[in-house]
């Protein structure tokens, strides 16, 4: 029988004797915790930090400016919704569609080749970013677009890889991260072995939670259970959902249409490994091949700490800029941007 929020509490409060640092990586375990108020119930011993888990934010400016390249070549760019106020140095997606430049809003991958059949002399870009959930959507549509031959659209693939942030975080001994809560929808498609290094490299817990109350007051009750026996180990309360081999169906398209490389996070820098771009066999639909692009690193705007919030160094109000010249209505930084940012989130639940 599932254990209640309030029945998890309890058993925190009875079991955690140790100081612990918990840090959760998903946008919306993120706003969950704040929303139901989670950590004003937990034992003053636990704490619960927010990692690199809303890929709005770390989304690098350089990506950005590269999307507003293609726009001043003439280009449509098509891109989801949270995307558009994420600001780079020449502005935003946002900016840009109020100054006449064709930005579209899409809600799903595939609408994207609808519109490039829809405009067949215009070339439209798909901005592609997110972690394992909306990856297997865009290499799907790759796939789709290559056996109908559609010759101008193309995609900036700035989809990045959880395991590898997860593992920077985990080996950086400045942090003293006790265990990881991990996110149930990325690990229903990568599984969960890809995390097998947080116990058997660095002798972390690692519990896999859905996004209700009761389940992450469940994943936070198993993580330092874990820590208080000295017992690390992955674990998943996410019911059946989660197999160790994951999504083997969406595995095999991504493995199919994209490769990895190393890629810069916004604020946190290049970690080897965690982008997936376009294999050579899709080249004609690689945006970055097609147009010329070089994708750099940008640089962060002046007072900027989204770096820090997002490697859990510090929590919003830390940063200067936090709630003075940095607001949901006025985003200096994209933990601003995103509802599933923690600045955002940050700003709206706490007082």
């Amino acid at each position: 029988m599932p254990i209640s929020a309030a029945a998890a509490a309890e058993v925190l409060r009875k079991i955690s004797k140790s100081p612990l640092s918990i840090m959760e990586v998903c946008g919306t375990h993120t706003v969950s915790i704040f929303r139901s108020g989670i950590r004003s119930v937990l034992p003053p011993t636990l704490r619960v930090v927010s990692g690199p888990g809303c890929p709005v934010c770390v989304t690098d400016q350089g990506e950005i400016e590269a999307a507003l390249s293609l726009l001043d070549g003439g280009a449509v760019v098509a891109a989801y919704g949270d995307m558009f106020k994420v600001p780079c140095e020449g502005g935003s997606l946002s900016s840009k569609r109020s100054r006449g430049f064709d930005v579209r809003v899409v809600t799903s991958a595939m609408e994207v080749l609808a519109l490039a059949k829809e405009l067949p002399d215009r070339e439209v870009v798909f901005l592609a970013a997110g972690f394992e959930t909306t990856s297997p959507a865009t290499a799907a549509l790759v796939e789709e677009a290559s056996d109908m031959a559609v010759e101008n659209l193309s995609v900036l693939s700035f989809h990045k890889r959880t395991p590898p942030a997860v593992e920077l975080l985990a080996s950086d001994p400045d942090l003293r991260l006790s265990g990881f809560l991990l996110p149930g929808h990325v690990c229903v498609i990568a599984g969960h072995e890809p995390f097998s290094f947080l116990p058997d490299k660095y002798g972390l817990p690692g519990v896999i939670a859905g996004f209700e109350p009761d389940q992450i007051m469940l994943g936070l009750t198993e993580i330092v259970r874990q820590c208080e026996t000295g017992a690390p180990a992955l674990r998943s309360v996410y019911g059946r959902a989660v197999r160790k081999d994951g999504n083997t169906k969406a595995l095999e398209l991504m493995e199919k249409v994209f490769e990895r490389r190393d890629t810069a996070w916004r604020g946190i820098g290049i970690i080897p490994g965690s982008g997936l771009g376009l294999r050579k066999e899709y080249r004609a639909f690689d945006a970055e091949r097609k147009f010329g692009l070089t994708l750099k690193p940008g640089t962060p705007p002046p007072g900027c700490r989204c770096g820090d919030v997002l490697m859990g160094r510090i929590i919003p109000p830390e940063c200067p800029l936090f709630r003075k010249t940095c607001t949901p209505g006025n985003p200096v930084g994209p933990c601003m941007v995103s509802s599933e940012g923690t600045c955002g989130a940050y700003f709206r639940f706490h007082r």
